[in-house]
């Protein structure tokens, strides 16, 4: 028996306005959604158009054609927030979607951050605000926990446990993983959740490596995929296919067939009867831990290291978010809670990973990924527009703390 686990991540950070050395105690207008033509709104409607609708509303067909298809998402707060103000015939498709049985919402932080690292105060509170959200925008209650670009290790695991999760996402990378398999079920060290990891291979197949016409499974159609997974019956309990949602329509265009791809899936994966589709709570519902993973160095899902150097690799990162999160002890001394609440929104918005991974000077393939995502220049545009805001904030709250 092999059952697929299908898992999107759906994220658009609040992307800075070209802020400079000179509005620094001007305004405080960090970021460009504060006009109806800024680039957050044209770049959140842009991956509308081609990704979310057009995929939710396939999705939708999906639901309803096969009882049995299965799919989970995790929605940031911050692409949940531009999608009521911005978006909101595209927020409500997703909610018609969740509404469906079959689709599951996880947990993770509100602000899309690395808090976990730099305060764990902060990023608690952060969850909370995530499961706060999700049930008011969808009327679910997160199970599973889903750390930002599946940032992972042993200590992640052992707290998802103690809050009370009932599993947690991770990358199943070959070095933490030696001879095992990512396909069953694992749990930490020292902890009894169980830990749900990655099959890379076979969701980069779908999020990286379906246009490349240089790539041997070129082109690759559902039914070929499917024959895939059924390979893997004798061998496998859950195969986790966990990618950005953007993959269909952004990433993968639709004149690569990727909508086609993606329609046929349920067919051909349900026309074996040793496989099915499931939630990550079915899953772990399903299927026993069958062993522990020690993940004592942090995992992530991004670049060829898959570890934390996408955002925190060069002293420019460091720098950033060492600041950003230095200003939480005078922010807390903010009595005013008018003037709290203002200053925080803007703080935990800064403290989302994009800002770093836009700081990135990797080269290669990952540094060309880097670029491709980021709306400057240069890392050092990136750095020196975000300390400029940084700057700003901390004078603010200086002002305002007591």
């Amino acid at each position: 028996m092999a059952s697929l686990c299908l898992y999107f991540q759906v994220h658009q950070p609040h992307r800075l306005d070209d802020y400079s050395l000179f509005d620094i105690g001007e305004h405080t207008a960090y970021f460009d959604d504060h006009n109806k033509q800024t680039s957050n709104r044209r770049l959140l409607q842009k991956v509308a158009n081609k990704s979310y609708r057009p995929t939710t509303r396939l999705l939708l067909e999906l639901v309803k054609q096969y009882p049995e298809f299965r799919v989970s998402f995790s929605f940031s707060g911050t692409v949940l927030d531009q999608l009521s103000e911005y978006d909101p015939e595209t927020l409500s498709l997703f909610q018609e979607l969740v509404s469906f049985d079959q689709v599951e919402v996880l947990a993770e932080t509100s602000h899309h951050t690395l808090a976990f690292f730099y305060d764990r105060d902060e990023f608690e509170k952060q969850v909370d605000l995530h499961i706060e959200k999700i049930r008011n925008v969808f009327g679910q209650t997160p199970r599973v926990f889903r750390n930002t670009e599946l940032a992972y290790n042993n200590e992640v695991g052992r707290w998802a446990d103690a809050y009370g999760f009932d599993g947690v996402l991770a990358e199943g990378w070959d070095e933490v993983l030696g001879w095992r398999s990512p396909n069953f079920v694992y749990q930490p060290p020292k902890a009894e959740i169980p830990l749900l990891l990655k099959n890379y291979r076979l969701s980069d197949d779908i999020a990286f490596r379906f246009s490349r016409e240089d790539w041997e499974g070129w082109p690759l159609t559902a039914d070929t995929f499917a024959r895939w997974v059924s390979d893997h019956n004798g061998n496998a309990e859950v195969i986790n296919l966990f990618m950005d949602y953007e993959t269909f329509g952004e990433h993968q265009w639709e004149s690569t067939g990727i909508f086609a791809f993606l329609e046929d899936l349920p067919e051909k994966i349900l026309a074996d009867p040793d496989n099915d589709f499931k939630t990550v709570s079915e899953a772990i519902e399903a299927y026993p831990v069958r062993d522990s993973v020690d993940v004592q160095e942090t995992l992530t899902w991004a670049d060829t290291e898959r570890d934390l150097s996408a955002w925190l690799g060069n002293q420019m990162q460091h720098t950033a978010i060492e600041s950003l999160y230095d200003l939480k002890e005078d922010i807390e001394q903010i009595k005013d809670d008018s003037w709290y609440q203002i200053i925080v929104s803007d703080w935990r918005r800064l403290q989302t990973s994009d800002h770093f991974y836009y700081m990135c000077t990797k080269w290669s393939h990952d540094g060309d990924v880097h670029a491709y995502f980021s709306p400057y220049n240069s890392p050092h545009e990136a750095y020196t527009t975000y300390m400029n805001a940084v700057t700003d904030l901390r004078e603010r709250v200086l002002a305002h703390a007591n």
